[in-house]
């Protein structure tokens, strides 16, 4: 009898709850995770230098790390300093620039990761994606999945809450980014993945629908969720293409651009998505997408991240520079200078201020 289904990557471990971290090393004794206890474990000299104090005494077979930045020297430095150490599996015990750094060591020295995220601020915490900064300005490097992943919503809470309104803006262009990853199915024949797409698609729904807000535990256990759920879509389809469309190409264009003023990844993602939207005709739903990011604190013009219109009319027009390759709604109108300037002004009036 053959195999009729196919085999998903993705954690053998999702934790995400209020007081997840009591029981993490629980989690780590898991004999897919490690057998022995000797573990490396990733750590920020913020939060996870706090934590460390914490969860030390539970796990004394590891050894802790500090990494100092987000940086591909950073990475590259953590695998040397852990591949001596024979260790059963990697712990990134922080923000996204912590397990980006894990991500990439683990990887290196071909051990599991475990991913202790203690801020919702991208999906980048389950993703196939390590983000790193080198010379060139911000690398993407492609590691697997983590084996498990952590998340207590209560470490969340007590983060700057501008990192999960990050992370809602994040999830929520998954919308825009399978609706541009539509587009060039139609336009160019690009093959979709339908479960990739349907994960992305309903997680950014699910985060835009919700009628709760970054207070909430219901809210967040949602939040969390909905970026675990996108990390595993790109899993699903080998790529970022489910939740990267024309809104993480405004993005990167405010990064390469203006890489010393740029705003939160899932801020300028957020005001992308909802400028996509519009350029593609769904002004209605681009409307909604820009009520509920107001709602959650989210800019949704360039004025509220300190850019002027010129600004982003120039963002918007470098925009498909950043990904050579990807159809998007950009790609496909080819819109002149004054063609943004203008479609910008009716996106302004429909918005509304």
């Amino acid at each position: 009898m053959p195999v009729l289904t196919r085999l998903i990557p993705s954690p053998v471990v999702v934790d995400i709850r209020p007081g997840a971290l009591d029981d993490l090393a629980c989690v780590l004794a898991d004999e897919r995770i490690s057998h022995s206890g000797k573990l490396a474990i990733a750590v920020s000299g913020g939060s996870g230098a706090r934590l460390r104090a914490r969860l030390e005494p539970t796990l004394p077979g590891a050894t802790w790390y500090e990494v100092g930045g987000g940086t591909i020297d950073d990475a590259v430095r953590l695998a040397s300093d852990i591949k001596a150490g024979h260790y059963d599996a990697v712990v990134g015990l922080g923000g996204g620039k912590i397990i980006d750094c894990a991500k990439f060591a683990a990887a290196r020295v071909g051990l599991p990761l475990v991913a202790v995220a203690t801020n919702l601020a991208h999906d980048g915490l389950c993703s196939p994606v390590a983000t790193l900064d080198n010379d060139a300005g911000r690398g993407s490097y492609g590691v697997p999945n983590p084996i498990a992943v952590v998340i207590d919503l209560n470490v969340i809470r007590e983060a700057p809450v501008r990192f999960v309104r990050s992370g809602i803006g994040d999830a929520i262009s998954n919308i825009s980014a399978v609706a541009d990853w539509e587009l060039s199915n139609r336009v160019n024949g690009e093959k979709i993945d339908g479960l990739a797409a349907a994960m992305a698609r309903q997680a950014g729904e699910a985060v835009l629908r919700h009628p709760g807000g970054v207070g909430d535990d219901g809210f967040l256990q949602v939040l969390a969720e909905s970026l675990v759920l996108t990390g595993i879509a790109m899993s699903v389809s080998g790529d970022s293409r489910p939740s990267s469309g024309a809104c993480h190409e405004i993005n990167h264009a405010f990064d390469l651009l203006f890489p010393k003023r740029a705003a939160a990844h899932g801020e300028q993602c957020g005001l992308g998505a909802a400028f996509a939207m519009y350029l593609r005709g769904a002004h209605e739903e681009s409307a909604y997408m820009a009520e509920v990011l107001r709602r959650h604190g989210l800019p949704v013009l360039p004025e509220e991240i300190g850019f002027t219109d010129d600004e982003f009319v120039r963002a918007v027009e470098f925009a498909p520079q950043t990904r050579p390759g990807r159809y998007t709604i950009l790609e496909h109108l080819d819109l002149t200078t004054d063609q943004i300037k203008d479609i910008y002004a009716d996106y302004v009036k429909a918005i509304g201020s």
